[in-house]
């Protein structure tokens, strides 16, 4: 039998100690590197969507769960003035607060709750009746959206839910079915607020194929088939 060392008898509670306080640190740092998104057309944002809602931020606070201490479980409650709700009426009848988490890596989103600013507001709904809402949700000020887009929050995304939208990120690209309508903004325009997320929906047609739709002329451009309503 070995005799132990003086001072040696917390050493492998101490290492343990320490390797798992190691290990959580470098899980939490994974974890606050974590929030990456799908890209998404606007469509695609709405259809997903359990609430979709026009709001007036008209303030805010730091809450956390009543079980928990913990910074990273803190949530941003913005207080609200629903507007209008495009999406959600069979949920919910009034929104008063929507909740994000309170750090950007955690997906939360930062409102300007000083200036009453209006934005556009998609996200899903807890089981306890609560809103939420974050980077990877439709989150625009309301004056950043085109005309279109505010039209098309009536009726034209919801008409089209039965659609597939898929991205094109490099040529060639197809659809692969009919109820499918490419989406070209990255790879003409090299961005997610190219013409087609500005200005066009994906609407089925009477013989449930699928197309893409704007008011007014569309722009030339061989890559999307377009048509008038």
């Amino acid at each position: 039998m070995g005799i132990p060392l003086p001072g040696c008898v917390s050493l492998t509670p101490l290492v343990l100690t320490l390797t798992v306080t190691l290990l959580l640190a470098l899980r939490l740092d994974h974890l606050l590197e974590a929030c990456s998104c799908i890209p998404a057309h606007p469509q695609q944002h709405f259809c997903s969507a359990e609430i979709v809602i026009r709001a007036k931020i008209s303030g805010e606070k730091v809450v956390s769960p009543s079980n928990s201490s913990s910074p990273y479980l803190k949530m941003i409650q913005y207080e609200i003035k629903l507007i209008k709700m495009f999406k959600g009426f069979e949920k919910v009848k009034d929104i008063q607060y929507v909740y994000t988490p309170i750090f950007s890596s955690l997906c939360g989103v930062q409102l300007d709750s000083n200036n009453k600013v209006h934005y556009l507001l998609s996200g899903s709904m807890w089981s306890d009746g609560k809103v939420s809402i974050g980077l990877c949700d439709l989150v625009e000020p309301w004056d950043n959206l085109s005309m279109s887009q505010k039209k098309n929050l009536n009726y034209r995304y919801q008409m089209g839910c039965d659609c597939k939208i898929a991205t094109c990120y490099s040529v060639p690209c197809a659809t692969t079915t009919d109820n499918e309508c490419l989406w070209t903004d990255w790879l003409l325009v090299n961005s997610l607020s190219g013409e087609q997320a500005r200005q066009y929906a994906c609407i089925k047609r009477s013989d449930s194929s699928c197309s893409w739709y704007r008011s007014g002329p569309p722009p030339e451009n061989d890559l999307m088939d377009l048509s008038d309503p």
